[in-house]
């Protein structure tokens, strides 16, 4: 034994004075992003890993990613400045003790967290993808939807980086941009409400909305769709509610169906937990449905139907694809005849279990847009163009599952 250590002290010396004359190894490197961003480079959320990551449909690569915490995790894209928002809930102790909510800021060059606002600990935590956060048009201030389970909005001043206030909004949840200093939540009796921010991001004034939908007989889902100053809503059953929120009043267009009386009778609904997609250069709404029962609206999709907003009617049907299988993130792919095969596998295991069916649907903003999918229990994205309805194949950014698909246009302060 103490041979042993006569000889290792001698070669621990000699080891030590040469690394000493090494240069130091980096340990990593890190890249920063294009801006303007491509434009088909998506976000791709998971609540396992608690991130969201941002994969480039094109080469199939994974960009960076964002952390978050509980809940789904979503962000919030400026077109107004480089950053990027992630409300966010910590507990003292993991997963008890005191909590904190915040609304933390992202370099959008870097991803690096460059800031963060404290808010009220009360930021709503649920499985609905969309809508528990929103910013004003002018790129002002943020919203953060709160229920304790009275229903209300932190407001955050992104200019100067500080929470302005708490805006309660009895009887109404969630949060829909609506202008350059104005808010919108649905309203259990079927309503709006319209909550004006003056400077200083407090409320300045409200609109409650007569209503224009039935709450009771055929609710709207929150997965609507935006194109320019207008909201579409669709309800359980399929009808589509526009609403103008353009001028001082929301004006409620006329409504319309997205299936015929024939399609109904083929029990043809609206499902997934991201349900309705729009391309705003097009023209073009895409709903994900499948054919099932009554209260079928989180069924998992298995077409995507593409309609023509300005004439009302189908204009094409896209049959979804298995968006692919992953294993701890890494993506179960094979070539040549195994691939053949391993395709002919997952097509038969999609079409026969309803569970791994498409659960949510985007599409991005460029003149050949993508229409992009994905299903709740796989780590694979599933990419088609928009226009043709073609499968182009499928890409995977390292998550375990995919719950939620944002494809924000014009983000990154480049507008």
């Amino acid at each position: 034994m103490r041979r042993s250590i006569a000889i290792a002290l001698p070669l621990i010396c000699l080891a030590s004075l040469t690394r000493a004359d090494l240069p130091v190894e980096p340990l990593g490197r890190v890249e920063t992003l294009t801006l303007p961003p491509p434009a088909h480079w998506v976000w791709v959320g998971d609540p396992i890993l608690r991130r969201t990551a941002l994969v480039d449909l094109d080469d199939g690569r994974l960009k960076g990613m964002l952390p978050s915490n509980y809940g789904l995790p979503t962000a919030l894209f400026s077109s107004h400045r480089p950053e990027i928002y992630v409300p966010e809930t910590f507990y003292s102790r993991g997963t008890r003790g005191e909590r904190s909510d915040v609304l933390t800021i992202y370099a959008a060059e870097s991803l690096a967290p460059v800031g963060e606002v404290l808010l009220p600990p009360k930021r709503a935590i649920s499985a609905v993808a969309q809508a528990h956060a929103t910013l004003t048009d002018d790129g002002r201030f943020a919203a953060v939807f709160n229920m304790t389970p009275a229903t209300s909005m932190s407001i955050v001043d992104l200019e100067q980086r500080r929470f302005t206030a708490e805006i309660a909004t009895p009887g109404c949840s969630l949060t829909y941009a609506a202008g350059p200093r104005r808010i919108a939540s649905l309203c259990m009796d079927g309503a709006l409400l319209l909550v004006t921010l003056d400077d200083e991001g407090r409320e300045a004034n409200r609109v409650r909305t007569k209503p224009f939908f039935d709450p009771q007989t055929d609710p709207v889902t929150e997965k609507a769709a935006r194109v320019g100053d207008r909201w579409h809503f669709v309800s359980f059953d399929g009808v589509v509610h526009p609403v103008d929120l353009s001028g001082t009043e929301a004006r409620f267009e006329p409504t319309w169906n997205l299936f015929s009386a024939e399609q109904r009778e083929d029990r043809w609904r609206i499902g997934g937990a991201q349900h309705l997609a729009a391309h705003a250069g097009s023209g073009r709404l895409y709903a994900l449905v499948h054919q099932g029962g009554p209260d079928g609206h989180k069924e998992p999709g298995s077409e995507v139907w593409v309609y023509d907003l300005s004439e009302h009617r189908l204009v094409q049907r896209i049959e979804m694809q298995s968006p692919g299988l992953s294993f701890l993130g890494v993506p179960i792919e094979a070539d040549g005849i195994w691939g053949g095969l391993l395709d002919w596998i997952l097509g038969r295991v999609f079409k026969s279990t309803p569970a791994l069916g498409i659960n949510a649907i985007a599409v991005t903003q460029s003149d050949r847009p993508r229409l992009v999918t994905i299903a709740m229990f796989t780590g694979g994205i599933g990419t088609y163009d928009a226009l043709s309805g073609e499968f182009l194949g499928r890409v995977f950014g390292g998550n375990l599952t995919n719950v939620v698909l944002q494809a924000p246009a014009n983000w990154g302060g480049t507008r």
